[in-house]
């Protein structure tokens, strides 16, 4: 299994795994150029906050062996994939209580201020083989993808 590891102490705030999240998501097809950061549809699944060891410190979903998301979701639409273990979600089952979104002990799922109905949530680049964008944007190397 894969996962997402983060040094923050290497992190300087550069947003490139912000920006690379937004694009790798956005449903208009559109050059990364002309990449509305401001509009709702093109949300990143991660953030970068200030403080941490080097002055900043990236967000990321953690895929937790124990998600407290996958815990709470009521409608079943969280679930941790056995064979990636990767928390997933079915947009489609999504109850819209978000459980997940208070629960989540790191703070990465958020509503979708879009449509309200749906949770915004990393999916390791899925239509993207399982690469995350984030991952190869990232110039110093704070955010890498490892076997566990």
């Amino acid at each position: 299994m894969k996962r997402i590891f983060i040094d923050a102490a290497k992190c300087d705030g550069c947003k490139n795994c912000f920006i690379a999240c937004m694009q790798a998501h956005r449903t208009d097809g559109g050059s990364i150029y002309n990449l509305n950061l401001s509009d709702p549809q093109h949300e990143s699944r991660n953030h970068i906050e200030k403080g941490g060891p080097g002055g900043y410190t990236p967000i990321f979903c953690r895929h937790c062996d124990q998600p407290e998301c996958v815990i709470s979701c009521m409608s079943g639409a969280l679930k941790k994939d056995k064979d990636t273990g990767l928390v997933l979600y079915d947009e489609s089952a999504c109850g819209s209580c978000f459980m997940c979104v208070m629960n989540c002990p790191y703070g990465v799922l958020k509503a979708d201020t879009n449509t309200k109905t749906k949770v915004i949530k990393c999916d390791f680049c899925a239509d993207h083989g399982f690469s995350p964008s984030c991952v190869k944007s990232c110039p110093t190397g704070a955010i890498y993808v490892e076997e566990v």
